[in-house]
């Protein structure tokens, strides 16, 4: 199950613990995006264990970064693990599938400009 959480933006200029701005939830994907723009989002996600989102391709580099947890990620068939602390490139219209062996959350950042050139 997937649960969107869009309401609003983080507060400006306020210091935030990003790994509490999200929970777990039993049987879920949690994703709330934290900054939205027409160049790009922020947007926070977290799997409970065995829980997976559907293989995807997106037309821009995502930039993810682990924040809790280990989480596996298949890119163009390629398996990775990415622990506490890592993050990765998920290149534009690569093919991925995130899956989740235990709980974590993570950040993924799209970039949408820049890709005039």
């Amino acid at each position: 199950m997937l649960l969107n959480y869009n309401s609003k933006e983080l507060e400006k200029l306020k210091p935030q613990v990003i790994v509490q701005i999200i929970q777990y939830v039993p049987n879920a994907v949690v994703s709330k995006t934290i900054l939205k723009r027409i160049t790009g989002n922020v947007t926070l996600s977290s799997f409970d264990e065995g829980e997976e989102l559907p293989e995807k391709l997106s037309p821009f580099d995502t930039f993810i970064q682990i924040i809790d947890g280990k989480a596996e990620i298949t890119i163009d068939n390629k398996l990775f693990s990415l622990k506490l602390g890592e993050g990765m490139i998920i290149p534009s219209h690569a093919l991925h599938h995130f899956h989740a062996n235990e709980q974590f959350k993570m950040i993924a950042t799209v970039i949408k400009s820049g890709y005039e050139d």
